[in-house]
């Protein structure tokens, strides 16, 4: 199955499709849609839009896992990160495909097990457990592999959950 990873953002945003065969995971493709700051906001997010309508109709992923806003300090870049994973909600919604939200918490547990691992920590693993030979690049590329690689780990838990009808 494929699971497509996604780190929101205005400017650049990352995607990772991954393949999920049990415990093993294959990259099939990442990088990032990229937005120009000399358009305007809504044609910048109809950009993010139609990127991910690409994606999702080229590999038809059984889920879309988004990370979480986390707390910025900046309001003006929170909103427009805020405004980009609407998008990436909606686009993924419409297309009748799964959604799931992960914090950068549970991203970094999910990757590396460890809650306050360092960037560097979680690019490392991406690379190992994908048996990279590199980190990939950009690092959103790699953020959004880590949010599909976090997804492709809670997959059998949450099977489970529905087999148990909860």
């Amino acid at each position: 199955m494929l699971v497509l990873g996604i780190d929101p953002g205005m400017a650049t945003t990352g995607f990772g499709v991954l393949e999920v065969e049990g415990q093993d995971y294959k990259a099939i493709d990442f990088g990032c849609i990229r937005t120009s700051p000399r358009l305007e906001v809504t044609q910048r997010l109809v950009q993010v839009y139609q990127g991910l309508q690409n994606l999702i109709d080229t590999y038809s992923p059984v889920s879309v896992a988004v990370e979480e806003l986390f707390f910025n300090k900046n309001v003006k870049t929170a909103m427009a990160v805020g405004q980009a994973r609407g998008v990436i909600l909606v686009a993924a919604a419409l297309k009748g495909i799964d959604v799931v939200e992960y914090t950068p918490l549970q991203v970094k547990q999910g990757v590396v097990g460890y809650g306050r691992a360092s960037k560097r920590q979680v690019q490392e693993m991406v690379k190992i457990l994908l048996e990279l030979e590199v980190i990939p690049k950009p690092d959103d590329a790699a953020d959004a592999l880590a949010v599909a690689i976090c997804h492709a780990h809670a997959l059998p838990l949450m099977a489970h959950m529905q087999r148990l009808g909860r």
